[in-house]
Order: C-alpha cells, then sequence, then structure tokens
C-alpha cells in the first residue's frame, strides 16, 4: 500500500509524457489527438486530485527512483504545497483542453500542438514535484522547449518574434540557474533540496553561497517576470493562441515563484540580511510596473498579460516579509490567481469572438448581445482586482494584512494602490467591452462556441468556491506554510529512519500566527 501510495508522485508527470508521445504517433489525425488528448487531461485531474487526498491523508510522501536511495537518486516530494500546485494545474489544464476543442484548428495540431501541450503539463508538474534542484533546471529546460514550440505553432511573424524574444531572456535565466547550481554543489556537495536542508543551516553563508542565492534569485525572477527582467512577458503572450496563452498565463510565471519559494524556504533563509529588502523593493516594483503598464494598454490580451506581472508582485510580497503568516497569504494567492488569470485570458478569446476583434476600441455591446458573457467576465475580475467576497479578496487581505503585521506601512500601501488601479483596468476592459455601445453594429450577434462557455464557466465556479468558502483554502495554505518554514517533515520523508540534522525554532508570536 505504501509503494502504491509513493507512486502517486509519478502520474502526474508519467501520464503527460505517454500522452506527447501517443499524440505524436498519431499526427495523421487530429480526431484521434484530441480524443486522446482530453481523455488524458481528465485522467491528469483525477491523479492530482488523488496526490491531494493523499498527501492530506499521509503526509510528505516521496519517491526515489531507479533503486538509488537520496541523496543520490532522482527524487519526487508531494508536500501540501507541491500537491496543491498539481491539483489546480491538473483543473486548468483540463478546462484549457476543452476550450482548445474550438480555439485550436487543424493547421496548429499538424505543428505539434498536442505533443507540445502536454509535454508542456510533464515539465511544469515535474518541476512542482522535483526533489533535486539540478532536475529543477532539467523540467525548466523542459518547459522552455515546449512553450518555444507552443508560440510558434502559428507560424507568423508575430509568433516568432514573441518566440525569439521570450527565448532570449529565458536562455538568460537558464545560464544564471546553471552558474547557481554548479556554485552550490562545490560549496556543500550534494543538489538533494532535503540534503540541502540539513546541510546549509549547519553552514555559514560564504561569498559563493551568497552569489548562488542571489543567482537563483535572478534566475526565478526571470521566470516569473519580475521588475526589471519582465519584457519578455507582454511582447509574447499575446501573439499565441488563446488556449495557449492561457496555459501560459496561469501556469508559467508560478513555477518561478514556487521555485523561489521553495529554494528560499528549504534551502536558504530569508531573515536578516540584504535579501529580504531586495525582494521586497523588487516586489514593489513589479506591481508598479506591471499595473501602470496595463493602464496605458487597448488589447485585452495585452492588459491581461501586464497584469501577470503586477500580480506576481503580490506573490513575492508573501516571500519577502517572511513570516508564516505572509507565506500562507501567498501560497494562497498562487492558487487563486493560476485560475483567475486563466480564465480571463479564456474570456479574452470570448471577446474577441463575440466583438470580432480584441482591439477595446473597436468592441462594444457585448452587455445587450451576449449578457451570460458579461456575467462570466464579472466573476474572475472583480476577483483579480480583490472585490469581496470573491477569491482574490481574501488572497490580497493575507498578504497586505501580513505586511500590516510587520509594520511595511510602504508595501502595503504599494498593493493597495496597485488594487485601486487594478479595479480600473477591469473596469475599463467592461466599459469598452461590454457597457459602450457597439463601434460596429451587426444584424446577428455572433455566437460564441460552447466549448469557450464550458471551460469559462468551470473555472469561474472554482473562483466563487474559493471565495465564498474561503476557510478550508486558507487552512490548507497554513499547513502547507508549516511545513515549508520547518522541514523536518519533507526531510524525513526522503531520508526515512534518520534524524534531520536542522531544528527550525520559531517565536511564540510567529506560530500563534499560523495557528
Amino acid at each position: 500500500m505504501a509503494d502504491a501510495t509513493a507512486l502517486l508522485v509519478l502520474w502526474p508527470v508519467l501520464i503527460p509524457i505517454a500522452t506527447a508521445a501517443l499524440t505524436a504517433a498519431l499526427w495523421k489525425s487530429p480526431v484521434a489527438q484530441r480524443r486522446v488528448g482530453l481523455a488524458s487531461l481528465a485522467l491528469l485531474l483525477v491523479a492530482s486530485l488523488a496526490l491531494v487526498w493523499a498527501v492530506i491523508d499521509e503526509g510528505v510522501i516521496a519517491k526515489q527512483f531507479g533503486a538509488w536511495a537520496a541523496p543520490f537518486g532522482i527524487s519526487f516530494v508531494a508536500d501540501p504545497l507541491s500537491a496543491a500546485m498539481i491539483a489546480i494545474s491538473g483543473i486548468l489544464a483540463f478546462a484549457v483542453g476543452i476550450f482548445a476543442l474550438s480555439d485550436i484548428k487543424e493547421r496548429h495540431e499538424r505543428a505539434g500542438f498536442h505533443p507540445l501541450f502536454h509535454g508542456l503539463l510533464a515539465g511544469v508538474n515535474g518541476a512542482f514535484l522535483t526533489g533535486d534542484i539540478f532536475n529543477l533546471y532539467v523540467w525548466f529546460e523542459v518547459m522552455l522547449i515546449t512553450t518555444l514550440g507552443l508560440l510558434v505553432v502559428q507560424r507568423g511573424r508575430a509568433q516568432i518574434d514573441g518566440a525569439l524574444k521570450y527565448a532570449a531572456m529565458n536562455l538568460f535565466g537558464t545560464i544564471l540557474f546553471l552558474i547557481a547550481v554548479a556554485l552550490l554543489y562545490g560549496a556543500t556537495g550534494t543538489l538533494n533540496m532535503a540534503d540541502l536542508a540539513r546541510i546549509l543551516p549547519q553552514m555559514e553563508m560564504s561569498p559563493g553561497l551568497t552569489a548562488s542565492a542571489l543567482l537563483f534569485l535572478a534566475a526565478f525572477g526571470i521566470k516569473a517576470g519580475v521588475f526589471p527582467l519582465f519584457f519578455w512577458l507582454p511582447a509574447s503572450y499575446h501573439t499565441a493562441p488563446i488556449a495557449i496563452a492561457a496555459l501560459f498565463a496561469g501556469l508559467l510565471t508560478k513555477v518561478g515563484v514556487y521555485a523561489a519559494f521553495r529554494v528560499f524556504t528549504l534551502m536558504f533563509e530569508m531573515e536578516g540580511g540584504a535579501l529580504r529588502e531586495i525582494v521586497a523593493v523588487v516586489a514593489a516594483l513589479t506591481m508598479i510596473t506591471g499595473v501602470f503598464g496595463a493602464a496605458i494598454q487597448w488589447n485585452v490580451r495585452r492588459i491581461l498579460s501586464f497584469h501577470i506581472i503586477s500580480q506576481i508582485g503580490y506573490m513575492l510580497m508573501g516571500l519577502a516579509i517572511a513570516t508564516p503568516v505572509a507565506i500562507a497569504g501567498a501560497v494562497f494567492y498562487i492558487v487563486h490567481h493560476i485560475i483567475v488569470k486563466a480564465n480571463l485570458f479564456l474570456l479574452a478569446g470570448a471577446i474577441k469572438h463575440a466583438a470580432g476583434t480584441d482591439d477595446l476600441r473597436k468592441a462594444g455591446g457585448l452587455l445587450k448581445s451576449h449578457p451570460w458573457l458579461a456575467v462570466l467576465f464579472l466573476i474572475p475580475a472583480l476577483s483579480l482586482a480583490g472585490i469581496p467576497p470573491l477569491s482574490g479578496f481574501w488572497a490580497k487581505f493575507l498578504v497586505i494584512d501580513a505586511s500590516l503585521r510587520v509594520e511595511a506601512w510602504w508595501l502595503a500601501a504599494v498593493a493597495l494602490g496597485v488594487g485601486a488601479l487594478t479595479l480600473f483596468s477591469m473596469s475599463k476592459i467592461w466599459m469598452e467591452a461590454f457597457w459602450k455601445k457597439p463601434v460596429l453594429v451587426r444584424a446577428t450577434p455572433r455566437t460564441v462556441p460552447v466549448a469557450f462557455v464550458v471551460p469559462i464557466a468551470l473555472l469561474g465556479a472554482v473562483t466563487l468556491t474559493i471565495g465564498l468558502f474561503a476557510d478550508p483554502f486558507v487552512e490548507y495554505a497554513r499547513t502547507a506554510t508549516a511545513m515549508l518554514v520547518d522541514p523536518t517533515d519533507y526531510i524525513a520523508a526522503v531520508f526515512p529512519g534518520e534524524a534531520p540534522v536542522r531544528t527550525v525554532e520559531y517565536p511564540a508570536a510567529t506560530q500563534g500566527a499560523i495557528e
């Protein structure tokens, strides 16, 4: 039974890898690819939810492959944070898969959409589950290759231009990542994350380890799209087909954020020193530049692309404050944002289909012609802006409350101001696309495919559920945070029967904050 439970960490990677291979073999039959792909996404969703249930029931689950014990073999580890990321990715992938039935054309499928789509899911899930810092690099490379392929499935000039910008910055991030890994290995002699969690607290922060931490921060910052390393994101995301852009918007930057939280809780500590102040300033500048970039845009997808950047700043607030309350808020924020941001991109596709354009200056009248679309838009839009009682309100409340607890007044003020400007951007889309009279009057309204409506409604329902029944999700975020700030269970799962080297003590006030 224990072996069967341990194998649950394999399925979220094995299923998309097998599907990528099978859909590649079926390249002559797009219909067969669609059927296999959608069935695989349903199976992946079930496996993802089963993994969360197993982690809730049994605690941290670790699997060593190839009969090699840690730290020498490949480790996969599922704790509450990684299991939640796998589950929310499974929900998102299933919704995007349904949307793709109408959005992705046969020419995209013959260009390799299905193998690349499932290959990207394998890379994302592998990054969430890996217990080895070098294998995190490997999964990042899988993500990079498949992302570049998905960016150019349309084979247009704009797509190639976007892919080149994406590749240039992310390859630079890869170089920084590899240098950081080399310095870390040179100082510690191991790359297993649980092993590093045992060893690093006993070591002095040498210049090599300090450089490694800063390089990791820069590399993950590029992946997450933080200030000033974000220019590739609004230059590339809006060029892809809607289904692909929605998947990118929901997952890619969050992998960088997840990696930062994993490394700077399990391996390096944020308490004290200049690192915390650096992350705080970067978080604030990321929020500000992202929201002002969105304010001057008129293309719906470009507005949403810049808001990905601004919302990443809120997540980094949790890492900068580094208290259990702040980290729990950031974990909740990540889960909320994956669903909301992907749904807004799907809605951008529906708006374009209904209005015939995604340029707000040429749109209008959708409130009258498509009132149900207006309702579906309001749910994630108001949630992104932080309007109660939707999930975004609780996410913003948790991180801002954490900043106020440590008297980071300036950071809280920035977060509140950016929230108000986010509401302005969402209102701008509402007024231009839905409220104002149409620029071009159509005798017959354009219909929106059912395959568009179903996933938008599904993700909207998830957003409402998280917002209206926030308590269990907040409690889960607190549980995930408790295991992040004290990795004893994580270490014990990877090294069963061995006493962990590191014991972390927290002040009584900090302990009470997560209880």
